[in-house]
């Protein structure tokens, strides 16, 4: 069978460099949301927004992100995917204008998660787009450069958003999208032909409204629990519940459809199924320690945005490095020995917060954010080429859609978790410290830490912002423990499923193809 028709390299090479800015966009936005989040709970500088509204804030972005992915890789294969990037970036720009001017988290909410639907747009006609690009040992080179691009959000984005926290006010985090997106449409326009695959699929409308549904309702039990402070609520597990039924009935849904948006079968292939699962709990564990990563820089130890966005630049370059150093070692060795080591590694370091207070020099800081970062890296390139590479080019958009869904589902249960699990342990440590308070002061003390201080400055009780602090740093360690074990799991997963005899990514990119229609 015949291949795609090859592009000239330096097209491929412009090609890659649009793709990657369209990627970069989406990984700037999240960790640009991350630095801002302690402003947002600012009652005089933010929009004073409660720990349930910064989790929706955030939730609701990757809870649409994760539903629509599916439904937009079918949509890329049947209309091509440079018109469905094109539109996703539109989409995404005009909800960041709309973010930026919000005036309550309520409308906050609501625009992030229309920019949830622009990256749901991007992110598998980025992907796939690449897949029709590349062939051979150029693709998966080519995926792992995106690893690259993540570091790279991940280095500006803090660094960017504390800059702007420090000179302006905390729209202009949001902002910063609409350039970044003109020029990504203008090299698209130039640059990218319209992939499509020569087997479109049907709109799955039934499969979208039982996932997006399904997930609704499960990240609204687990963020109850945390305002509830309590997981045997009826308003708790009856949604939890409700959930869980709704996904699996999403799934068999799925399963018996001919042709599927989202094929579960897929995930019945070990290399693909075990890599998904992994990818799955590593973006669990890494949201939702960067959910309180930020608050226990800026809030309980005082540093500003940019402070806090340098001293976790580390990272960033990390994992800039280990993407790329990743799909080479792989080549040497094997999925199973460089990535499960590296989780392994990851998960200590997200687990080492257990042991940082208030006190801590930051230097240690520094160190754990790179070992974690490269780690990381060494991680999300490697496996996600390995995915990429067993799929059918036909498949290309489905299975890119798969893959980055499982990735926002790990997103959001990051953040349902990862803060219902810090209100809890908070409001347990702060309780002794909440009986001397006036009555319509104990509810938003007893709320965040960042509410707590508040009501200690307006009531001159500087006890009240220590306890706050010495709380939170309890609710971290408690966190922190479970981002350990989540991330773990994810390395055990790995070992198991990529065990001697399974495709290499080099291996396996270099198999006969069908060939693509382009417009």
């Amino acid at each position: 069978m015949a291949v795609p028709a090859t592009l000239p390299k330096t097209r491929q090479r412009l090609i890659l460099a649009v793709l990657l800015l369209s990627s970069l966009l989406i990984w700037l936005d999240n960790t640009i949301l991350a630095t801002a989040l302690e402003t947002l709970a600012d009652p005089v500088r933010g929009l004073g927004a409660n720990p349930a509204q910064l989790q929706w804030a955030s939730g609701s972005y990757t809870l649409v992100f994760a539903a629509l992915m599916f439904s937009a890789g079918a949509l890329g294969d049947r209309y091509g995917h440079r018109s469905v990037l094109s539109a996703g970036l539109i989409i995404f720009a005009a909800a960041s204008i709309w973010a930026a001017y919000a005036g309550n988290p309520g409308q906050l909410i609501t625009a992030r998660a229309v920019m949830g639907v622009g990256s749901a747009l991007i992110m598998p006609a980025t992907m796939a787009t690449v897949t029709w690009t590349f062939t051979g040992p150029a693709r998966a080179s080519a995926i792992g450069l995106f690893s690259t691009s993540a570091g790279v959000g991940l280095a500006a984005g803090p660094l960017l958003a504390g800059v702007l926290l420090d000179h302006f006010w905390w729209g202009s985090v949001f902002l910063v999208n609409v350039p970044v997106v003109a020029v990504a449409l203008i090299g698209i326009a130039a640059l990218v032909p319209n992939f499509r695959s020569p087997t479109p699929r049907t709109l799955d409308l039934t499969g979208l409204a039982l996932s997006i549904s399904g997930l609704t309702a499960l990240a609204y039990g687990l963020i109850r629990a945390g305002q509830l402070a309590a997981w045997t609520s009826i308003q708790v597990w009856a949604p939890i519940a409700a959930g869980l039924a709704l996904l699996a009935g999403f799934v068999i849904v799925e399963m018996r459809s001919a042709q599927p948006s989202f094929d579960p079968r897929l995930l019945a292939d070990r290399v693909f199924g075990g890599g998904n699962a992994t990818l799955g709990l590593l973006f669990l564990a890494m949201t939702a320690a960067g959910f309180y990563g930020a608050f226990y820089l800026q809030g309980a130890r005082g540093f500003s945005p940019l402070a806090a966005g340098l001293i976790n630049s580390p990272a960033a370059v990390g994992v800039i490095i280990g993407g790329p150093l990743g799909i080479r070692l792989v080549r040497r060795w094997s999925l199973r020995a460089v990535s499960a080591t590296a989780l392994t590694v990851g998960a200590l370091c997200m687990g080492s917060l257990a042991f940082f207070g208030l006190h801590t020099p930051v230097v240690w800081n520094v160190i754990g954010s790179a070992i974690q970062g490269l780690s990381i890296g060494l991680v999300i390139g490697p496996v996600t080429s390995a995915l990429m590479s067993t799929l059918p080019l036909d498949r290309a958009g489905a299975g890119s859609a798969v893959t980055n869904t499982v990735r926002q589902t790990g997103s959001v249960l990051g953040i349902a978790l990862g803060g219902t699990i810090m209100a809890i342990a908070y409001r347990t440590g702060v309780e002794g410290a909440l009986g001397t308070l006036p009555e319509d002061a104990r509810e938003p003390a007893g709320a965040s830490a960042e509410q707590a201080r508040h009501v200690a400055a307006v009531l001159g009780r500087p006890d009240l912002a220590d306890a706050a602090d010495h709380a939170f740093v309890h609710a971290m360690h408690v966190g922190a423990l479970w981002s350990l074990l989540f991330a773990l799991a994810g390395a055990v997963i790995l070992a198991v499923t990529q065990r001697p005899g399974s495709p290499r990514p080099a291996e396996t990119a270099a198999r006969p193809v069908e060939r693509a229609e382009i417009s």
